[in-house]
């Protein structure tokens, strides 16, 4: 368990500043957090690489539990227009975290054989994508309304042009695009401090 440690106090600082950083908007379609959150699955990766798939399912786990309880002490404090974090976001949040990162876990597992670039790239782009679509609809979408019937997230499906020049959709959808961009963005420029972490930690890998 001490050779995960790092792993493990990585994955919840990413958790914990992810979760007060989505409160924050960057422009129009994004939130802060859309960059610190998916450096969980670079740590992920580092973690199946050096240690395997199941310390790296141990770190996953340590960071849901972060997430969860960070969730939770969120639905307890009331803000300007309620508590800072619905049970939504909470139950999307922790559904898709979970969710992403165990296949994360398993893609890169699979591929694990091949180029050193091809797993840790490959299992990000299906995590995130995973991640992004779980979180979006749990947390926003109004046919799953009947989830939370005293949250009112009509905000979300206000009709707009996607990204304020594409085809008419939900504010939501564009939300979700944005933060997939940037997901897929940040999983190829998470290939450059993978390849150096390896190194430094197997080196004969390198």
């Amino acid at each position: 368990m001490t050779r995960i440690l790092p792993g493990v106090f990585a994955m919840a600082a990413i958790v914990v500043a992810s979760n007060i950083l989505v409160q924050f908007l960057f422009g129009q379609w994004l939130t802060w957090g859309a960059f610190t959150y998916p450096l969980a699955f670079l740590v992920t990766d580092v973690m199946n690489r050096v240690y395997g798939a199941g310390p790296a399912r141990r770190v996953v786990f340590a960071g849901f539990v972060v997430g969860i309880a960070c969730s939770f002490i969120g639905t307890q404090i009331m803000g300007e227009f309620g508590p800072l974090v619905t049970s939504r976001i909470a139950l999307g949040s922790g559904i898709a975290f979970l969710s992403a990162q165990m296949l994360d876990v398993a893609v890169f597992d699979r591929l694990r054989g091949g180029r050193w670039w091809r797993a840790p790239l490959a299992s990000t782009l299906v995590g995130s994508s995973v991640d992004t679509a779980l979180f979006f609809t749990i947390a926003f979408s109004a046919t799953l309304g009947f989830l939370e019937p005293a949250n009112d997230v009509s905000w979300a499906g206000e009709v707009l042009p996607m990204l304020g020049t594409g085809p008419d959709a939900p504010l939501w959808v564009s939300l979700a695009v944005a933060d997939w961009a940037v997901k897929l963005s940040l999983a190829l420029l998470a290939l450059v401090p993978f390849r150096l972490v390896v190194a430094r930690l197997l080196p004969h890998q390198a």
